[in-house]
């Protein structure tokens, strides 16, 4: 029995149960059930597109006049999916602007179909022709002035707001029946009163369309402005292991650049060679450099050791004490491996003598203890 094909009425109504659990349920965003209820009702908006064109719900040789009343909800399919697919979770800029795309192309099919039926209203159609001539900067709000932009806003709430008002009326009213049939069905009122409801939500879904597509240019646009992200079909480890090969060969030694060192970074007079300090004294900056987020250091700093790594060699190190001055040098051991006396140099034999001369003369002028008064009576 589950093999058997699902009806085009059955299909739509489980896509409607689908959407509103969305609107009536409060999802978290970033939850697994969120993402599958999505997924499932996009899903089952595709088979109901494939249902139809199988079916031949609608020609392109007929008239509004030739649709019957439970075929009307099914104008709604490419409505609904391209609402769907916008509410698809993505994990890149790249990702999103797919998904928009595919968004943008579902709501066109959704347009384009109600005008070959003649269901768009003056203003509507006056839309979309402003869309065909430029999609990707289109704008249901075109004035640069501010306070015109604040009216145009304005308008489209209220419009929105009578449209709904309308479609909600309408469904009150009692010709139209007792049952909500959100699959096609009259619901057993009078087919007038259910087919003006009908025509009431397009109007009001077609208003809706023409403010997604406003929003997602609004979106396609902070998107361009996100850095773009290179394309790798390795591991994140294997990126990183890259990374640190591309730091070691960084700086390389000697007249050949890009030979293999075994260090992790640059050292100090290195990393000091390419322009001195970056601020002055009083702050001036002295050469470009560039601020990094905290957030892109914790992302790069994952995969790496929890211990520090060396950033240079011992030698390398005792280079730079020594440029510093903070070694000093003489003393030790050293010290008491003094060369032999040259015998034939008189005049330092003689400047020798003369120093032991002085130190004796010191000695007996100033006898140990000499200098201790603080402990005399």
């Amino acid at each position: 029995m589950d093999d058997e094909p699902r009806s085009l009425k059955t299909v739509f109504a489980d896509a409607e149960n689908k959407r509103l659990a969305l609107e009536n349920t409060p999802f978290t965003p970033n939850s697994t059930d969120y993402a599958d209820t999505v997924s499932s009702a996009v899903k089952l908006y595709q088979e109901c597109l494939a249902l139809i064109s199988a079916l031949s719900i609608f020609s392109p040789n007929e008239s509004l006049e030739d649709v019957s009343t439970s075929d009307l909800p099914f104008f709604l399919t490419n409505f609904h999916l391209a609402e769907m697919t916008q509410k698809l979770p993505s994990s890149s800029p790249q990702e999103r602007k797919r998904i928009l795309s595919a968004a943008r192309d579902a709501y066109e099919r959704y347009l384009h179909h109600l005008d070959s039926y003649d269901l768009l209203s003056p203003a509507h159609k006056k839309l979309l022709e402003q869309y065909a001539d430029a999609p990707t900067t289109f704008s249901t709000v075109s004035a640069s002035d501010p306070e015109a932009r604040r009216n145009a806003k304005i308008a489209n709430f209220r419009a929105e707001k009578e449209l709904r008002g309308k479609l909600e009326f309408l469904r009150r009213r009692p010709e139209y029946g007792t049952e909500d049939d959100r699959s096609g069905g009259t619901g057993g009122g009078d087919e007038d009163a259910v087919r003006q409801v009908h025509l009431a939500h397009l109007e009001y879904s077609t208003h809706m369309a023409f403010q997604a597509l406003d929003g997602l240019n609004r979106e396609w646009e902070i998107l361009a402005l996100a850095p773009q992200q290179q394309t790798s079909t390795q591991s994140p480890e294997e990126q990183e292991d890259a990374r640190r090969r591309q730091r070691y060969t960084a700086g390389g030694l000697g007249d050949n650049n890009n030979a293999y060192n075994d260090r992790l970074d640059q050292p100090l007079r290195a990393s000091l060679n390419g322009g001195g300090p970056l601020l002055s004294r009083q702050g001036k900056p002295l050469q470009p450099f560039t601020l990094l987020n905290n957030r892109q250091e914790l992302a790069r700093g994952v995969f790496r050791p929890g211990h520090n790594l060396p950033t240079m060699t011992i030698d390398e190190y005792l280079e730079e004490e020594r440029a510093r001055g903070g070694i000093i040098e003489g003393g030790g051991e050293a010290s008491w491996h003094r060369p032999e006396p040259d015998e034939d140099d008189m005049d330092k034999a003689d400047a020798e003598t003369m120093k032991a001369r002085e130190w004796d003369e010191f000695v007996e002028a100033n006898p140990k203890g000499s200098g201790n008064t603080l402990n005399r009576g």
